[in-house]
This record gives structure tokens, sequence and C-alpha cells, in this order.
């Protein structure tokens, strides 16, 4: 089994709000039906979520009754997002299930406190394909929050042990420096926990990776600690998930999962 990142930046167009890139998606969605390999898919919410999450604040937690309203605002909105997504894997004959993050899991002050990932093995087992996505979510200490779609890469990786973790972005992989600043930038084509160490503890110029990328890099540590291996690949060249997906060499990132 893999599980699968269609990052917001891929899916969605971040400069205009509620933008859904269909053609890409298409594209990606025949190529990971094409492989037919056991697969979670997680999406980001792109300019469905971010931009109203932003106006309301929150990730801050709950600090007035208008919040209320601008979480179900952006709630609203990542389930539209993820309803294209869905219909794109069902007209290309993939039985997908969405499980909204807010129905399993609650955080304590933006860390995991309680999550049920039974309901994704329950339906794998069965043969569906289970969609979760970054969204608004309860809280313990703050009211609510926002889980990423990269937290429950690391939540799903934790508790049900994949094969591999995939990250669809919008560059080849992860680079020396921001290539969309730099035309210096080198692709890294393998790391490890070490490397990426070492990336974070670069100048800023460096550490900058692409955009905002340094998140990333935590939670690939997180997942390589598990000893699961990561590959970043471009979404926009959709051959190179199902070449990934058959187990075939594509230009990308792999970094090895390991305690080193």
């Amino acid at each position: 089994m893999n599980i699968i990142k269609l990052g917001g930046s891929v899916i969605t167009d971040k400069r205009k709000e509620n933008f859904f890139k269909k053609e890409v998606v298409e594209n990606l969605v025949k190529a990971i039906k094409k492989a037919n390999k056991e697969t979670i898919i997680i999406h980001g919410a792109g300019s469905f979520g971010h931009i109203i999450a932003d106006k309301y604040k929150l990730n801050e937690g709950k600090k007035s009754k208008d919040q209320l309203l601008g979480f179900s605002l952006t709630h609203g909105m990542v389930q539209k997002l993820n309803s294209l997504v869905l219909d794109s894997l069902n007209n290309n004959r993939i039985a997908a299930v969405s499980i909204p993050p807010h129905s399993n899991l609650i955080l304590d002050n933006h860390n995991p406190y309680k999550f049920d990932f039974t309901i994704f093995k329950n339906y794998l087992e069965i043969g569906f394909t289970p969609v979760t996505f970054g969204d608004v979510v309860l809280d313990k200490k703050l009211g609510f929050s926002i889980c990423s779609g990269d937290l429950l890469m690391v939540l799903l990786a934790e508790n049900l042990k994949p094969e591999k973790t995939i990250f669809v972005i919008d560059e080849d992989g992860l680079f020396t420096s921001n290539p969309k600043i730099d035309k210096n930038a080198e692709l890294i084509e393998s790391a490890t926990i070490e490397k990426l160490n070492g990336l974070l503890a670069a100048p800023d110029s460096h550490a900058d990776v692409t955009g905002g990328m340094k998140g990333k890099i935590e939670t690939i540590k997180k997942i390589s600690k598990l000893g699961i291996d990561t590959i970043l690949l471009n979404g926009n060249k959709p051959d190179r998930i199902f070449k990934v997906l058959k187990g075939e060499k594509v230009k990308s990132t792999i970094i090895t999962g390991g305690h080193k």
C-alpha cells in the first residue's frame, strides 16, 4: 500500500480562489488507475482552504464568535475541492470514499490527541481507495485549528506502515535552494535524514528550499524515522507517478527511511 499526497499547489492555483486544475488532476488519476496499486490519497486544500482560513485566523484557535462561520466556510470549501477530486477518481473507475479528518481526528494545541485510523484500514480491506484532505478540526486546547495534509501523512504512515509515501508537488523534487528564484538550485536526487538536517541548518537562502518546503522536510524526517521511504515528484508530469508506483526510477527526490 502507498500513501499519495496531492499537493494543493498541484491540484489548485493558489493565486486564484477556488481554482481547480481539472486537467492536471485527471492526468494524475489516470496514472494512478493505470498503476493499479492499493493506495490512500490525501490532498491539500490549496486555494479552496487557505484564503478563508487565513482571513479568519483559524489556526490560532477560537478567539471570537465570527470565527465559527469562518470554520464552516473553510470546511465547506475544502469539501467542495474534495468532491471534485472524488469525481475525477470515480469517473476513472477508482472506487474512492471520502474520510474527512474532523470525523476521526482531534488535536491538542496543533498536536494529535485522538486519531482513529481503523476506518482507513477497514475501507482498504474491502477494496476502496480512502481519500482524506487538509481541513479544520476540533482542538482540545484551542477549540479548533487546522490539520494539514502533511500531518495526515505522518499519522497514516505511523499507523498503517505503507510501502512508501509519495508527495506530488509542483517541482521535480527537493532542491538545494528555491528553484523558483535561484537558477543555480540543484535537484537532490537522494537523501537521508542526516542530509535533510544539513539542509535545515543551512543559511536562510538555502533553508527556504522550495517556498514552504521547510515544514515538509520536518514531515519527511518523521516518516523516515519510521523506516519508510518517501518520494517527492512533479505532479505536472503524470507519467512519473505511474512509474514510481510500478517501482521504476524517475526524476525525483528519494528520501531513504532509517534512523540516521
